[in-house]
């Protein structure tokens, strides 16, 4: 039978080897002593009773690359086809496959697995086991599921030279192509660890990448988060105890002492192999690859995360590719990511974030969760967190901070018309900047947390970008458009490209820089701000300056913000993580309207970024000549983008510009720049006269159901003070969860 390994009983612990403060550890948090003590069990044994289990497509070296982990663990290597199968039945897996035919094979081999037992080995499953579920739920009770993901195509050529005739399941009528399509779900099910294996990669490599994945696997007390505003010394004598891993900041949002999250050692690095490996996947595919390297699985295992990502992308995006990369002119390229339920950007993170923070949260705690939005985030947060099981939404409620006169009238509608059972849209009369500046605010009021958790049980969270959660999923879509360049046959892998973004918080951008970071030829990314200025001008001379500076109110609202909280993370990592520099800049920022930059790090910062800026004429006239010339329409934030684009752009590489919303929730200002002479002032006759022009892209229909269904809606409306937002919060906790 299998040796699996257990901890000790408690009492065996507390009496031999662990001190009070450990026993006081795992008293308090379970989850981070757990992860200690493995930690230190890993390291003493990599193996342990445990076994490493390769699985994958026939073809993809399984049986090559456990030979070569076996011999550099020192340990037995158990090949299922040669020495469990073929033994036991005393004849070929060919022989038998012929013999018995494809659905009794399966069961044949099922049995087999069910009756074998090993500890401590490297296994090489055949490329069938995985669809015999009860076998591999046998398997994995000791062992580690690695899965060797080698693209189809690869796969395909592998078996072509070595001419194998006993794939399971061929026969005439179903191509090889087909079966190792349909054989992905099972092996997606089953695994704990992914390894990227390319084209032509030696199985040495991939034995090496196998036991890197392991030790990543047994070892997460090295994937922690630290502030950016946390000094070197601060994390150079930080208890175990009090490491946060990726389920604590998703959770707690804002760092305590008032900054953002980020991971300690940054985030992983694809090799060119990797990535072109992932050029024919779809975006699901490539969303839980890419996710599966920065979430490690002792927060959400490889299986938990598949399913979120499904239940995220599957259904919910009117468009099959999700984020579709539409060529536009020359050598400008849309990236589309207003396919999602309500039409802009924010559903990519906002559709997956809520099932990553109802996954991660304790089950002995309530949360509210605090959200500031210049337009899009609210309705997109709404609809995410409102798509939760019934049960988390008794756990989980939401509140949604907006400037009440601050944004488009389909946005406000659609604010209005999100509104669920747990989840509410409180318009504030003052500006986006007050209201993100007051929900940091209440995040760092000791004293009012500390009242809502003792008085009613509840803690506060948040889902603005500011959340890492937030951030991760926009990395995919930037990596993703790239990657479906190289398959259009616009650029081969390694051809640099430009990426031009509407920016005002800064988060899109840092994705887009992450993206480049972990291994995505990005050569410039390009600012592109409307007349709230303030990014574009820092960005040309490193003065970050709001000293007599006054909100403008655009026709691009969503970018209307002059404080862009995400630049503080990217800040923190050209300057090589110097916390206390970050902590002097922001302190001087919010004390004094302003900081400079240092001349060494401007440098670094206009390696990366180039900016400028669009007026409201301009960005009209945009819509105006792009929808004559191609019949397609621009939102206004998108034509703010494709201005800039159009002046910075030198024109030697593809420009990808993202287009963060549909213009129908910008209506009457497309409308103006269409030149309509009399504009209803209702937003659904608004969007019928849309309609009429049957455009490029056609009327998002989602957003038209919304407004349908809104009518005359019901929100509340408070003062811009912060003793009345904090009355709010609080009214809101008595109601929903009292």
């Amino acid at each position: 039978m299998f040796h699996v390994f257990q901890y000790q009983p408690l009492r065996l612990i507390t009496q031999n080897s662990l001190s009070s403060m450990c026993l006081k550890l795992m008293l308090s948090r379970p989850v981070a002593f757990a992860r200690i003590w493995k930690s230190w069990f890993s390291s003493h044994s990599l193996l342990g009773k445990k076994n490493i289990i390769l699985m994958g497509p026939p073809g993809a070296g399984k049986t090559t690359v456990g030979r070569i982990v076996g011999q550099k663990l020192d340990c037995p290597v158990i090949d299922i086809d040669d020495d469990v199968l073929e033994t036991t039945w005393n004849m070929s897996v060919s022989e038998k496959l012929q013999d018995v035919g494809y659905e009794e094979f399966l069961e044949e081999e099922g049995k087999a697995l069910l009756k074998f037992s090993a500890s401590g080995s490297v296994i090489s499953l055949s490329g069938s086991n995985p669809m015999h579920a009860a076998g591999m739920q046998h398997m994995k009770k000791n062992g580690i599921v690695v899965y060797l993901d080698v693209p189809t195509r690869v796969v395909m050529s592998r078996l072509k030279s070595k001419q194998m005739d006993r794939i399971v399941g061929l026969s005439p009528g179903i191509s090889l192509k087909d079966i190792l399509q349909f054989r992905k779900q099972f092996y997606k099910r089953w695994f704990d660890i992914r390894v990227l294996c390319g084209g032509d990669i030696a199985a040495e490599v991939v034995a090496e990448k196998v036991l890197d994945a392991v030790k990543r696997y047994q070892d997460s007390e090295l994937e922690t988060f630290i502030s950016t505003r946390s000094s070197r010394s601060e994390r150079n004598t930080e208890e175990d105890s009090n490491k946060l891993y990726f389920s604590d900041i998703v959770t707690q949002g804002l760092a305590l002492d008032g900054g953002l999250y980020v991971p300690e050692r940054g985030l992983p690095k694809f090799t060119a192999e990797e990535w072109q490996g992932l050029i024919e996947a779809t975006y699901t595919e490539r969303a839980q690859v890419i996710l599966e390297r920065c979430i490690h699985p002792a927060d959400i295992p490889a299986s938990k995360l598949a399913e979120i990502i499904e239940t995220a992308y599957g259904e919910n995006f009117s468009c099959s590719k999700i984020a579709p990369v539409r060529h536009l002119a020359g050598n400008q390229f849309l990236l589309e990511l207003f396919h999602g339920p309500t039409a802009s950007f924010k559903d990519f993170a906002l559709q997956l974030m809520p099932h990553l923070f109802a996954y991660c949260i304790p089950r002995s705690c309530n949360y509210l969760i605090l959200v500031a939005t210049s337009g899009d985030t609210g309705s997109a947060v709404l609809d995410g967190f409102s798509r939760l099981h019934d049960t988390d939404k008794h756990r989980i409620a939401l509140v949604n901070f907006f400037p009440e006169d601050g944004v488009s009238p389909i946005q406000k509608s659609q604010m209005i018309g999100c509104q669920k059972e747990n989840a509410w849209s409180v318009g504030v009369k003052s500006d986006f900047d007050f209201c993100q500046t007051a929900i940091k605010q209440i995040f760092t009021n000791s004293d009012f947390t500390g009242f809502l958790t003792v008085e009613y049980g509840t803690a506060l969270a948040a889902a603005n970008s500011i959340n890492w959660a937030r951030l991760l999923p926009q990395i995919v879509y930037h990596a993703s458009a790239y990657l479906d360049l190289v398959h259009q046959g616009i650029i081969s892998f390694g051809s640099p490209v430009d990426i031009c973004i509407p920016t005002g918080n800064f988060g899109n951008m840092l994705a887009a820089l992450y993206a480049k970071m972990m291994g995505i030829p990005i050569r410039k990314c390009i600012c592109a701000s409307n007349e709230n200025n303030v990014l574009t001008n820092f960005i040309r001379t490193g003065v970050y300056d709001l000293r007599g500076r006054k909100l403008i109110s655009t026709f691009s609202p969503a970018v209307d913000i002059l404080k862009a909280s995400n630049l503080e993370r990217y800040l923190h990592l050209i300057a090589n993580e110097d916390g206390q520099l970050v902590t002097q800049l922001f302190n001087q920022l919010e004390n004094q309207d302003h900081f400079q930059l240092q001349k060494d790090l401007l440098g670094k910062l206009q390696q990366d970024l180039v900016a400028g800026w669009c007026s409201d004429e301009d960005c009209l006239a945009a819509i105006h000549s792009v929808y004559s010339t191609t019949g397609y329409i621009l939102d206004t934030h998108t034509a703010v983008a494709k201005v800039v684009a159009d002046r910075l752009q030198d024109r030697t590489c593809p420009i990808i510009i993202s287009s963060t919303a549909h213009y129908s929730k910008f209506a009457p200002a497309i409308l103006r720049a269409l030149r309509i002479a009399e504009i209803n002032q209702n937003p659904l006759s608004q969007l019928h006269l849309l309609s009429s022009y049957s455009a490029l892209p056609p009327i998002h229909w989602g957003l038209l159901e919304t407004l349908k269904k809104t009518g005359n809606g019901d929100h509340q409306v408070c003062a811009a003070d912060m003793s009345a937002l904090m009355s709010h919060v609080e009214t809101l906790i008595q109601n929903h969860f009292m």
